[in-house]
């Protein structure tokens, strides 16, 4: 068994088994025996399945924002905004079941056609941060595209996931088709990922399990998905809004306190407003609530896991934070209960060093490194000095400005005055050592589904 935290209390609020190899070879079994009849029913009744799926979130939605908050911390109101997302998630895929096209090819002596093939057996790894949106980013393409699938959330946050799948069932979608598998990554996770009956896995989750990740699912070819982590920028422009700009800040970095993988944790300031953006963003942390998860007031809760604290302080240690030795020359630190929780406080170190720990590595907690730069030039080059490429945003009131600052930062998904990266209806995913692949939208169907190629001769 293992014990499911509350991270605002420290209290076990759940007792889980802990499944393993066994456990996860059942699973895969089961799916592979339910993939024939689920690819077999027909589109609109497929369609119909999953929008009874969406109904039933819909309709459990406050359950499971409640079951979200307390085992991973968020704010009540971030968990309903998540369990919107869900349903939309699964509504948008029952509506793609039909739109999912092949083609028609000109072709001499005969006819060409293309058809998108369901892979088989989806195994989706999903992390602790987002653990009930991330799920639905996995099964919403994969049932769409006729994949039966095996998720195995962290160990430490998979209520959501198991009641997803509960809700599912009672939605009428068949016995076998959605699974949930928790265990331990190094155990159920790796078989999952080495299972030759898995067709594919989709993984969310750091760079360097990703890289694990792809290496053991090269012994079967399997096809993968990536999204793993980032170090995202928001670059301010002198001619920028910078009270808007400065009061999108703590959403763009605090939300879900920092862990997430499209977190600003480096802003990055044109020289001439450095001093102006610094102390708008002070007021802004300042009216920056942390507190109680279940109060919809509060903007910002616990880490998931004292562990994980000690992680993201290290980021402020002298010597360590700053490689010169010095002391971290925290601008603004706002406050936090005290008590039990996994607390940490929102924190803006500015100015900070391109070259500090914290301004190249993902610190997945509520910590901003504020770094000046002269010119478009050098915040381009600042922004894509790092092996990641996930997000960013970039705040201009010049409309060329940010154009070519859009084609020039190298990130997957990037948001002009604003710090938005994902909707439902449009791709998101990374670039460089920040994954492959894309999920939502349209284009995450052809990560579900392989092209075949069929020729009809019409000569005699």
């Amino acid at each position: 068994m293992t014990s499911v935290v509350n991270p605002a209390t420290e209290a076990t609020i759940a007792e889980v088994p802990v499944q393993g190899v066994e456990e996860a070879d059942a699973a895969v079994a089961r799916s592979l025996d339910a993939g024939p009849a689920w690819r077999a029913v027909v589109p609109a009744d497929r369609a119909r399945l999953l929008r009874r799926f969406a109904a039933q979130v819909e309709e459990h939605g406050e359950e499971l924002a409640q079951l979200e908050t307390a085992n991973v911390g968020k704010p009540i109101g971030e968990s309903r905004d998540e369990v919107g997302m869900v349903a939309e998630v699964i509504y948008f895929y029952a509506g793609a079941v039909d739109k999912h096209r092949g083609a028609t090819v000109p072709v001499a002596g005969g006819v060409d056609m293309t058809f998108h093939e369901p892979l088989g057996v989806v195994a989706a790894i999903v992390p602790w941060n987002f653990p009930m949106a991330i799920t639905s980013w996995k099964i919403g393409p994969a049932l769409a595209t006729g994949n039966t699938i095996v998720v195995k959330p962290a160990e430490i946050t998979p209520l959501t996931a198991l009641r997803l799948a509960e809700l599912a069932l009672d939605a009428g979608i068949p016995e076998g088709v959605f699974q949930v598998v928790v265990g331990r990554g190094s155990v159920a996770g790796t078989r999952l990922v080495e299972h030759p009956d898995v067709a594919k896995v989709a993984f969310t989750g750091s760079t360097e399990v990703g890289r694990k990740v792809m290496a053991r699912a090269s012994g079967t070819i399997k096809r993968v998905t990536l999204e793993l982590g980032g170090k995202s920028a928001s670059i301010v422009f002198a001619d920028a809004d910078l009270e808007r700009a400065a009061a999108a800040t703590p959403g763009g970095v605090f939300a879900n306190a920092g862990q997430d993988c499209c977190a600003r944790s480096r802003v990055l300031v044109e020289r001439s407003v450095f001093d102006r953006y610094a102390t708008l963003l002070a007021d802004a942390v300042g009216a920056w609530t942390v507190g109680d998860p279940t109060d919809p007031a509060t903007k910002m809760g616990p880490l998931v896991t004292a562990g994980h604290r000690r992680v993201v302080a290290s980021f402020l240690a002298a010597g360590i934070g700053d490689p010169a030795g010095g002391p971290v020359p925290t601008h603004t630190v706002g406050a936090v209960p005290a008590g039990p929780g996994f607390w940490f406080p929102p924190t803006v170190v500015a100015p900070a060093g391109a070259e500090w720990r914290m301004a190249r590595e993902e610190i997945f907690g509520p910590v901003v490194a504020v770094i000046p730069f002269d010119d478009e030039e050098d915040a381009v080059r600042l922004a894509n000095d790092t092996p990641y490429g996930l997000s960013g945003s970039i705040w201009t009131r010049d409309g060329a400005r940010a154009l070519r600052m859009a084609r020039a930062v190298q990130a997957g998904n990037l948001s002009v005055n604003s710090n938005s990266s994902v909707r439902v209806q449009t791709s998101f995913g990374g670039m460089k050592q920040s994954g492959f692949g894309r999920e939502l939208g349209l284009e995450a169907l052809a990560s579900y589904s392989g092209i075949k190629n069929v020729f009809v001769s019409t000569e005699g």
